[in-house]
């Protein structure tokens, strides 16, 4: 990892074993090695960053998760399987993070360009809160990225018991524009494809990212949205199986 910067910039990866529709996807294997470690190489590409933490749960079944993440040589925290605002902030203040890029665990194909633009815009404009997603999708589903302050999520958590906002992190900041700062990143040109789903939130998400894996990373680990894009158009056969509306 770089060295730690002045204002202590840390990725916030949320991930546990018991996903209702693809159990133990953040250990899924792409290209024979786990997803998250996958979204920890990725990461560590990102020069702005001080450091990756991962944030799990206290429950027995994400020990392999805690376990990976001593492997790897990342901070790891367990918090609450419910309270994922509250994980995530448990998170944070555990390495000292002063503002948090927030990533969720079954996004293996993050992309380390787009989390340092996200990361730009929010010290060029002094936002509060930054992402990838505000107003919808405009990047293939599974690149997205959030940049908001450890003392701001501080404050939604005082603010807030709602089940949803506990379960969704950000969503009080984002529903209430008029109180915070936001902005929006959309996507352009050739990387503007919504029709394209990224993550592994289902079986058939694991099929075509894991067809993407194999047939890229073997070759070169750091390939970026653009080499994943490419692929697809020119295997429609598995952009298809998990295609979304355009």
């Amino acid at each position: 990892m770089p060295e730690a910067v002045s204002e202590p910039i840390w990725a916030v990866v949320a991930g546990r074993m018991r996903s209702s529709r693809l159990p133990g996807k953040t250990m899924a294997l792409l290209a024979g090695r786990p997803s998250l470690a996958h979204i920890v190489d990725r990461l560590r590409r990102v020069p702005e960053l001080a450091g990756i933490v991962i944030a799990t749960t206290t429950h027995p079944s994400d020990e392999p998760i805690r376990s990976l993440a001593a492997q790897l040589g990342v901070e790891c925290h367990a918090g609450s399987a419910d309270d994922v605002l509250g994980r995530t902030l448990g998170a944070a203040r555990s390495v000292g993070a002063r503002t948090i890029v927030q990533v969720t665990g079954d996004c293996p194909l993050v992309e380390p360009a787009l989390v340092s633009k996200a990361v730009a815009v929010y010290r060029s404009e002094s936002a509060d809160y930054v992402s990838t997603v505000l107003g919808g999708e405009t990047y293939p589903v599974g690149l997205d990225v959030e940049v908001f302050s450890t003392a701001l999520l501080a404050e939604v958590d005082a603010l807030t018991d709602d089940s949803r906002d506990r379960e969704h992190v950000s969503i009080h900041i984002y529903e209430h524009p008029e109180r915070f700062r936001c902005r929006g990143i959309e996507a352009s040109g050739s990387r503007r494809r919504p029709d394209l789903r990224l993550c592994i939130d289902t079986a058939a998400d694991l099929e075509v990212v894991g067809a993407v894996y194999e047939a890229l990373w073997p070759a070169n680990p750091a390939f970026g949205i653009d080499d994943a894009i490419t692929f697809l158009d020119r295997h429609p056969e598995v952009a298809r199986r998990n295609r979304t509306a355009a």
